[in-house]
């Protein structure tokens, strides 16, 4: 493994996972926070709550923030809606984007302006000419963070990669609008309180694959699917009905696709990886994983 990974796992998959990169990055992110204006908390709109730190609240105080809810493609509009409303009521403004095709990145300039716009006036009755705004960006790993730097750039300026951990260190990137971006690594956090939260996390990919059992993985996947989109289950994979059990479905999965081994017992490996990778393309539906009345 590339670097300190630290993590717990047994039958019942449980994670607990806190690669120590992650540690520093914490530590960045408290000592560089009063270099910023605006933090932007970046979020997968298909798990808001799974992927929020609960460090960031603490971290970030009464920091001006903003929520972007990334990925927001993949989950259906009255869903992003609910989140919406859901932060309104903290008093955060929640924006739905996405950092691959840049739709609705075009808006953050225009609230991180809102957002500091006491801060500019305050400059201009000293006389002083407003500097640029500085920003902080955070968020769990592979939840699109320099996709999101690349677009609101304009150019390809940080590194990117469809597995978590590809941001190593603290990078400023000059961006539209007058503004500056501190990037920081993704950020976990040392022990997952709630296996659910653990297992959305991989789900996702916010968690590596390579760390976990795969077959273990698609099967809690296909049952969280069985009972939360049965019909986009059945409809994507040309079935009469869903198994009893998560097993079953599985298996029938394996069978209408023709995932089975030399001996005909089912490639389960197969039937997860493809699972996961179809959940996590949108090829299933547009599903999102939480909603605003899961959250604790």
């Amino acid at each position: 493994m590339s670097y300190n990974e630290e993590y717990l796992r047994d039958d019942n998959l449980n994670i607990n996972w806190y690669p120590g990169h992650m540690k520093k990055t914490k530590e960045l992110v408290q000592k560089n926070l009063k270099l910023v204006d605006v933090v932007i908390e970046l979020l997968d709109a298909r798990i808001p709550f799974s992927s929020k730190n609960p460090d960031i609240d603490r971290l970030v105080g009464d920091k001006p923030r903003m929520v972007l809810l990334n990925k927001a493609d993949l989950c259906k509009k009255e869903d992003l809606d609910l989140w919406i409303a859901y932060y309104a009521k903290k008093g955060i403004k929640a924006i739905t984007i996405n950092s691959m095709t840049g739709a609705g990145v075009n808006k953050i300039a225009g609230e991180c302006k809102n957002l500091t716009k006491d801060m500019r006036e305050k400059f201009s009755e000293q006389g002083r000419k407003a500097r640029g705004i500085r920003l902080m960006i955070v968020g769990v790993p592979n939840v699109g963070k320099s996709s999101l730097i690349n677009k609101l750039s304009g150019r390809r300026s940080a590194q990117t990669g469809d597995r978590p951990g590809v941001t190593k260190g603290k990078q400023w990137v000059k961006i539209r609008g007058n503004m500056e971006l501190l990037d920081t690594p993704g950020i976990l956090w040392p022990k997952f309180e709630d296996q659910d939260v653990a297992l959305n996390l991989a789900f996702t990919r916010a968690i590596k694959d390579e760390i976990l059992d795969i077959e273990t993985l698609g099967l809690k996947l296909i049952e969280k699917l069985s009972d939360i989109a049965a019909d986009e289950m059945m409809t994507r994979y040309k079935l009469d009905e869903l198994g009893p059990m998560g097993i079953d479905t599985m298996e029938a999965i394996g069978r209408k696709r023709g995932f089975l081994m030399g001996n005909r017992e089912i490639d389960y490996t197969r039937v997860a990886t493809t699972v996961l990778n179809e959940f996590r393309e949108g090829k299933i539906g547009k599903i999102a994983l939480e909603k605003p009345e899961d959250v604790k």
